[in-house]
C-alpha cells in the first residue's frame, strides 16, 4: 500500500510529529545533514583527488562549485531513506523552517532523486493544529534560502581552509580561523588587553546610617562645598589618575577620616525631597540570542547547552522553533499568554491592549515568531512533567512570554538630600506602587517575588527642614576595577549588536573557540589563551579586514541580501576570493612576509620577558647574566592552564627563578624527613616530596586543585595533597569511600571491591582535604551523568562478566545506551522503559563489532594503497552534474551534498 514519506532531522522530532499525522504517513529521520563538503582527504572522491582545489572542497576555477560527499556514517541512513521512498506516493520534506533546514531538504532532494511528487512542509511548533495547517499549506523549496545558506557555507570554507594552513605554518599546528570565529576571538583578546593596560585608582567617600523615628536608612556623600566628590567614573583607566577634564574633588583617606570625626557631632538637616514617577515595561519574548543570554545569566547554561536543551523542548512539542530573530507573537500566542495572566494573577495585571514588539536587531530574519510555549494554550511548568534543566528553561520561556502581556510596573523614585556643615549627602530609594509584570518575570533574577523585595528601597516620610540623627558614619575606601571579561551572555549580546554572524550559530562558534583552545571558561568568564593573542596579532597585522567588526557585519548584510535576491552570489564570491585584493592573493603574497618567530611571540605589557608559542604550548623566554658573567637565555614552560590574564611580573619571576636556580622548599615532611617543593610544570603547578634521584626516580607528586593559588599554598595543604587519596570511612552497604585528586579534578570514590568503583566529582564548594563521609555519601547518591552532563534515564545494571554498568541516556539524536566509552542508539520506537539489559548488550556488541570491522577495512585499504599502482579512471558519475531549475546550484553527482559551515 502506497504511503506518504515524511523526512525530519531527528528521531525525537519524528516521534513527536508521528502522533499528529495520518496512519498512512511514514516518518523517518535524516539525523541532521546527509552530506557535506569533505572534512579530510580520505573523503575526497578519487576523480577529484589530484585537483589543486580538492582539499578546499570548492572548485574555485569553475564558478565555486562545491564538492559534496556523503560521510561514511551517513551512508546507511541515506540507503534507509531511499528504501523508505520506494513504496511512497509522495515525499514531504519537513526539516526545520530556517535556512539550514531548507538546505537539508534540498540536499535530500538531490540525493534521493524522487520520482514521486515532492513538497516542502514547514511549521513553527509541533502541535496537532500546527501540523494540520502545515499539511494544508505545503510549498516548493525556497531556492533563495538554499542559495543563501550554500553561499555562507562556501564562504566559510574559503576563509577557514585558506587561513588555517597559514596559522599551522606560522603559529602552531591544528589551529583554525573562521569568518565569525576569528572576530569573536579578537573581541576577547581586545578586552584582555584593556584589562592588562588598566591601572587602578583609589578614592574615598563617606557612608552614613541615619535614623528618623523607628526607621533607619543609608546616605552617601556626594559633594563638599558644592564640589562633586570623585567616584570610579572620574578616573582614567590607563593611568589610574583622575581624568584631566574632571572637576570632581578627590578625597584622601586622611581627609575622609577627619570628616567622619567632625560630622558625627554636627546637625543633619533635610535639604530637599524629590519624588519622581517611573514606569517599567516588560521585555520582549525570547529570540535565540536573548534566550542564550538569559539562560547563561540565570541558569548558568552555556550557549551550546541552551540550544541543545531548547532543541529537545521544540522537538518534543513544548516550545516553538528555537532559532529565530523575531520578537513577534502570533494572535494565538497572545491570547494564550493573556489567559495565563488573567487566571494566575488577575485581570488587573493584564496590559490594557495586546502588546506586540518590533525586532530591533540588525539583519533580523530566520523564523517569524519569538520563542514561546507551544500550542493554543500554554502548559504551566508544573503541568509538563519536565525535570532538571529542561524544566528550568521551559519555565524561563513561559515566564518571559506571559510577562510580555502583563501590565507595566509603576514605581516612584525617591531622592533625599541632607546638609551637614559643608557636606551634602544623598539617600536614594525606590517604591513599587504596582508590580505589574514584575510578579512573573524580572530580567536577571531567578525568583520574581524575591526580586520584588530586593528592588524596593523604602525611605522614611521626610520633609524639607526635618532633622535626622546619625547612627553610624564611616569612611570607605574604593579601588576602580578593570573592564569585565566577556561572559557567554555578553559576547552573544555584542555579536548580535554588531551584526556579526547569525544568532543560530553563536552556540557552535563559542563552543569552537573553547574546544580549539582559544579561550577557557572560568567562573562564567571567557578568558583568552596565549594562542588567541598570537593568532589575533597575526591577523590584525596581515589581514585586518577579516577581524574587523564593521567589515564582518557588512559581509553578513551582503549574505542576507543574497537570500532575498538583491545581490548575486557568484560575483560576490569572485570579488571576495579572487583578483588582486581577493583572499587567495592576499594569503599568497603575505605568507612570505610573515616571520614565524615573530608570529609566535607575544609581548605582554608589564612583563620582564616575552612569551612564545612552542610545540608543547606557551613558554617564557628571558635573558640574564650567568655566574660566568655571560648572557644566557632562560626558557621556562608555562602551565597549560595559565592564561595571559593570570600572568603577572611576580609569577614570571617565580617561574624563571625556579627554572634557573631550582625550586625553594615549602618545608619538611615530618613523617619522611623529605623536603616538599612547589613546582610549575606543563600541566600546571604541583607539589613534590623529595628530589628526583637514582633511588627515587619518581617522587610523590600531587597537582594543585584549581581553587588553590600557588602563592597561598601552605606546607600543611601541600602535605595533605601528597597524602591523597584519604580514607573517609565505610559505605553503609559495604566497601570503602575515599577522597582523591585525579586528572579531572577532586573526587570521591566508592570502592565496592573486586575492581568495581563508583566515582563522583566534588562540587565547587567542596574541599578534597576536608570533605567528610556524609557529604561523600550524598554525592554518591546523586545520579551519574553521561556525555554533555546528561543524567542517566535508567540504570540497566551490569552484564554477566562485566564490571561496567549500562545506562540509558537521551541525546540530541534520541535515546542511546552507554557502557564505558561505547554508545549505541536505541531502535526507532523503543523507549527507555522498554529496553532490557539483554537488548542493550546486543546493541553495544553490534556497535563494537562494527568499529572493529571499520578499523580492519581501513587498515587493509591503507596497505592496498601502498602496494597498488595508481590509477586514474574517471567515474561516469563525475561527468554528470545536477542542476536546479534556477540553473544556479550545481554539484558533482559524486555522492554530493551539503552547505553549512557558519
Amino acid at each position: 500500500m502506497a504511503h506518504t514519506l515524511v523526512i525530519v532531522e531527528s528521531p525525537t522530532k519524528a516521534r513527536t510529529i508521528r502522533k499528529f499525522l495520518p496512519k498512512d504517513f511514514q516518518v523517518e529521520a535524516s539525523m541532521g545533514h546527509v552530506r557535506d563538503l569533505p572534512n579530510n582527504a580520505s573523503e575526497i572522491p578519487a576523480a577529484q583527488k589530484g585537483q589543486k582545489w580538492a582539499n578546499l572542497g570548492v572548485n574555485t576555477t569553475a564558478d565555486f562549485e562545491p564538492l559534496y560527499v556523503v560521510p561514511k556514517d551517513k551512508k546507511k541512513i541515506v540507503k534507509a531513506l531511499k528504501d523508505a521512498l520506494k513504496g511512497a506516493s509522495q515525499l514531504l520534506l519537513a526539516t526545520d523552517e530556517d535556512r539550514e533546514g531548507e538546505s537539508i531538504s534540498w540536499h535530500l532532494l538531490q540525493l534521493l532523486a524522487p520520482k514521486v511528487p515532492v513538497k516542502r512542509m514547514v511549521f513553527h511548533e509541533i502541535t496537532k493544529e500546527a501540523i494540520s495547517k502545515a499539511l494544508e499549506k505545503t510549498r516548493d523549496l525556497d531556492m533563495e534560502l538554499v542559495h543563501a545558506q550554500e553561499t555562507r557555507r562556501i564562504l566559510d570554507r574559503l576563509v577557514g581552509y585558506t587561513l588555517s594552513p597559514l596559522l599551522w605554518k606560522k603559529v602552531a599546528w591544528g589551529l583554525s580561523a573562521g569568518r565569525v570565529q576569528s572576530v569573536s576571538v579578537r573581541l576577547l583578546v581586545q578586552r584582555e588587553r584593556a584589562r592588562r593596560a588598566f591601572r587602578s585608582g583609589s578614592y574615598w567617600d563617606l557612608k552614613a546610617n541615619l535614623q528618623k523615628g523607628a526607621n533607619s536608612f543609608d546616605a552617601r556623600l556626594i559633594s563638599i562645598s558644592n564640589q562633586k566628590v570623585a567616584n570610579g567614573n572620574d578616573f582614567d583607566e590607563t593611568t589610574g589618575e583622575l581624568k584631566s577634564d574632571t572637576k570632581a574633588r578627590l578625597i584622601s583617606e586622611k581627609e575622609a577620616q577627619s570628616l567622619v570625626e567632625r560630622l558625627r557631632s554636627t546637625d543633619w538637616t533635610v535639604k530637599s525631597v524629590e519624588e519622581k514617577a517611573a514606569v517599567r515595561k516588560p521585555v520582549p519574548p525570547f529570540t535565540t540570542s536573548t534566550l542564550q543570554q538569559e539562560a547563561n545569566r540565570k541558569l548558568r547554561l552555556s550557549a551550546r547547552e541552551t540550544m541543545r536543551c531548547a532543541q529537545g523542548l521544540y522537538e518534543r512539542g513544548f516550545i516553538t522553533y528555537m532559532r529565530t530573530d523575531s520578537v513577534n507573537l502570533s494572535t494565538q500566542a497572545i491570547n494564550a499568554a493573556r489567559k495565563c495572566v488573567e487566571s494566575r494573577y488577575g485581570s488587573e495585571y493584564l496590559s490594557k491592549e495586546a502588546r506586540q514588539f518590533s525586532t530591533k536587531s540588525r539583519n533580523a530574519q530566520e523564523a517569524h515568531e519569538a520563542i514561546r510555549p507551544a500550542g493554543e494554550t500554554f502548559r504551566a511548568p508544573t503541568e509538563t512533567a519536565l525535570e532538571g534543566r529542561d524544566l528550568s528553561l521551559y519555565e524561563l520561556i513561559w515566564k518571559r512570554t506571559v510577562a510580555s502581556q502583563m501590565a507595566e510596573a509603576r514605581l516612584t523614585m525617591l531622592a533625599i538630600d541632607l546638609q551637614v556643615s559643608e557636606a551634602l549627602f544623598r539617600a536614594n530609594g525606590k517604591r513599587i506602587d504596582f508590580p505589574g509584570f514584575f510578579r512573573a518575570y524580572v530580567e536577571g533574577n531567578d525568583d520574581p517575588e524575591a526580586a520584588l523585595e530586593g528592588q524596593e528601597v523604602l525611605l522614611p516620610d521626610l520633609a524639607e527642614g526635618d532633622s535626622v540623627t546619625p547612627k553610624d558614619l564611616e569612611a570607605l575606601g574604593h579601588q576602580t576595577q578593570p573592564p569585565s571579561r566577556y561572559s557567554e551572555a555578553s559576547l552573544v549580546k555584542t555579536l548580535e549588536k554588531e551584526g556579526i554572524g547569525r544568532p543560530s550559530t553563536y552556540a557552535s562558534i563559542i563552543g569552537t573557540i573553547v574546544d580549539r583552545g582559544y579561550s577557557e571558561l572560568q567562573s562564567n568568564s571567557l578568558i583568552p589563551s596565549f594562542t588567541a593573542f598570537a593568532v589575533t596579532a597575526l591577523l590584525e597585522e596581515h589581514f585586518p579586514d577579516l577581524v574587523d567588526t564593521s567589515f564582518t557585519a557588512r559581509m553578513e548584510s551582503t549574505l542576507d541580501e543574497i537570500s532575498t535576491g538583491k545581490v548575486q552570489w557568484l560575483p560576490y564570491l569572485e570579488s571576495f576570493y579572487k583578483g588582486n585584493d581577493g583572499l587567495e592573493t592576499q594569503v599568497q603574497q603575505r605568507e612570505g612576509d610573515i616571520d614565524p618567530g615573530s608570529s609566535r611571540t607575544i609581548d605582554l605589557e608589564g612583563l620582564p620577558c616575552v612569551v612564545r608559542i612552542g610545540r608543547f604550548g606557551a613558554y617564557l623566554e628571558s635573558k640574564r647574566i650567568g655566574e660566568a658573567g655571560e648572557e644566557e637565555l632562560i626558557k621556562a614552560t608555562l602551565p597549560k592552564e595559565m592564561t595571559p590574564g593570570e600572568l603577572d611580573e611576580e609569577k614570571v619571576e617565580l617561574i624563571l627563578k625556579q627554572k634557573a636556580d631550582g625550586p625553594e622548599a615549602l618545608g619538611v615532611d615530618p613523617e619522611t624527613g623529605d623536603e616538599v617543593f612547589l613546582l610549575f610544570g606543563q600541566y600546571g603547578p604541583y607539589v613534590q616530596r623529595g628530589q628526583v634521584s637514582e633511588e627515587t626516580p619518581k617522587p610523590k607528586r600531587a597537582s594543585l586543585p584549581k581553587t588553590v593559588k600557588p602563592e597561598d599554598l601552605s606546607l600543611e595543604e601541600a602535605l595533605g595533597l601528597l597524602r591523597l587519596p584519604r580514607l573517609l570511612g565505610d559505605h553503609p552497604t559495604g566497601g570503602r569511600v575515599q577522597a582523591g585528586l585525579g586528572r579531572f579534578g577532586p573526587y570521591v570514590v566508592w570502592d565496592k571491591g573486586k575492581g568495581e568503583k563508583d566515582y563522583r566529582s566534588l562540587k565547587g564548594e567542596d574541599d578534597v582535604l576536608e570533605v567528610v563521609l556524609s557529604r561523600a555519601l550524598e554525592l554518591l547518591a546523586m545520579p551519574k551523568r553521561g556525555r554533555g552532563g546528561r543524567t542517566a534515564l535508567k540504570d540497566l545494571g551490569k552484564p554477566n562478566g562485566s564490571e561496567e554498568t549500562i545506562h540509558v541516556f537521551d541525546g540530541p539524536y534520541g535515546l542511546y545506551v552507554k557502557q564505558g566509552k561505547v554508545n549505541a542508539s536505541l531502535p526507532e520506537g523503543k523507549t527507555a522503559d522498554e529496553i532490557t539489559l539483554d537488548e542493550a548488550v546486543e546493541l553495544l556488541a553490534a556497535k563494537t563489532s562494527k568499529k572493529k570491522t571499520s578499523k580492519s577495512r581501513a587498515s587493509k585499504a591503507k596497505k592496498t594503497t601502498k602496494t597498488s599502482p595508481k590509477t586514474s579512471k574517471k567515474s561516469p558519475a563525475s561527468k554528470s552534474r545536477a542542476t536546479t531549475k534556477s540553473g544556479r546550484l550545481r554539484a558533482s553527482a559524486v555522492k554530493v551534498i551539503k552547505p553549512g559551515e557558519a
